[in-house]
């Protein structure tokens, strides 16, 4: 028999737009700004797509992960088409009809999918009786991957491994495996850290500032990351190295933990935080990647600490509900979502105080983002039809 609904995660989500679209506006209040509206007008959208997410079988994408997969890189190759939009040097949108869309956040959605699929699909055990399994799920996580990582997008691209590792460990795997996997993630900091040490030597030697270079050193370095992407750790390691005078690089991280901190216990007050009134903290990012900087600002410790509240109770609670899941697919599809939401908000949050360096990563249910909050909406949706049918699977 069917039992109820979850009222939890929906309640987080009306709150969370609420807080959004009120901190977007604020921040767009100096120039005008329409952002909001749009926001509103994509969380409509959200919400129909969450109500037939919500109504239909969870296991329908069971059915379909193939042709969901096949639609997710097909986005992702579209970027190299002339439907694709350059920005800053960085290959993310597609321009159709007018909308600006991010094939890359359909693709995290896609490939949770397939991986939840897969993992339904086998057993898992030792390491030498998982080869195959594991080369598959490799395989179907690599491509996707990939394509983001060399738009490039590393914010993106730092999403999908916590939630690949999540789903092997649930999965009986040989705990052996995970020694394996952290052995390969230290050999992959270190030689990033080194790297990053012969980019400063570079610069010195040559006596140029990280916005001087124009890409000259990663024309010859054999690591896959761009210069900015060098100048943006290098900014969180040794901001004072490379930008004493915080007019540089680390301008954007100044000016957010300026926000951050100004706010006190109950901030400023819709429409008077400094930073982003003033354009201290640049309209580009005040309402995408930084919106939590300007909610901190104008709501202080207490606005913030709601903020942060209604992301972990809604995070956990999907973690919850996906222990409810009455087969594999359900459970794997509830323990990825979770893990999702999870790696934006600390990634999101973490960058804005300065726990981590800066990545493209925005804040669920409130950063401005039509894509990003339409793929939001649609796994909460997903995460709703496992709790309605959680005894019942017709």
């Amino acid at each position: 028999m069917k039992r109820g609904w979850d009222w939890i995660n929906p309640i987080c989500m009306c709150c969370l737009i609420f807080l959004g679209v009120t901190s977007i506006h604020s921040a767009q209040l100096s120039i005008h700004g329409t952002q909001w509206r749009s926001q509103l007008l994509w969380f409509a959208v959200g919400c129909g797509a969450y109500g037939c997410c919500a109504r239909i079988h969870y296991r329908i994408f069971l059915r379909w992960a193939h042709w969901i997969y096949v639609l997710g890189i097909f986005g992702l190759v579209l970027l190299w088409s002339p439907l694709g939009v350059r920005r800053h040097g960085a290959l993310r949108w597609l321009s159709i009809f007018g909308l600006q869309i991010q094939p890359a956040e359909a693709a995290k959605f896609s490939t949770i999918v397939m991986l939840s699929a897969i993992l339904t699909g086998v057993k898992m055990s030792g390491l030498r009786e998982s080869r195959m399994p594991l080369l598959r799920i490799f395989i179907a996580f690599f491509i996707p991957w990939a394509l983001i990582f060399f738009q490039p997008d590393l914010g993106s691209a730092l999403i999908l491994p916590p939630i690949l590792l999540a789903l092997l460990y649930i999965s009986d795997l040989s705990k052996r495996f995970f020694f394996h996997i952290f052995a390969v993630v230290i050999l992959v900091f270190a030689t990033v850290i080194w790297d990053i040490s012969r980019y400063r030597n570079f610069l010195d030697k040559n006596n140029l500032t990280p916005e001087q270079h124009a890409g000259l050193y990663q024309a010859h370095s054999w690591i896959p990351l761009r210069d900015y992407q060098r100048n943006r750790i290098i900014g969180f390691i040794a901001p004072e190295v490379v930008d004493p005078m915080g007019t540089g690089i680390s301008w954007n991280l100044r000016q957010s933990l300026i926000s951050v901190g100004s706010g006190g216990l109950f901030g400023k007050g819709h429409g008077n935080g400094t930073q982003a009134q003033l354009g201290y903290l640049p309209k580009s990012v005040s309402t995408n990647d930084f919106l939590f900087s300007v909610l901190a600002e104008e709501r202080g410790f207490f606005g913030s600490f709601f903020a942060l509240t209604l992301l972990i109770t809604l995070t956990f609670n999907t973690l919850r509900i996906s222990a409810l899941a009455h087969d594999r697919f359900g459970r794997y599809l509830g323990v990825a979502i979770a893990i999702f939401f999870l790696m934006h908000l600390l990634v999101n949050i973490g960058m804005t105080i300065r726990l981590m360096p800066i990545t493209g990563v925005p804040l669920p249910f409130l950063s401005y983002g039509g894509t990003f909050l339409s793929v939001c909406c649609v796994l909460q949706g997903i995460v709703q039809s496992i709790y309605h049918r959680r005894q019942n699977f017709d």
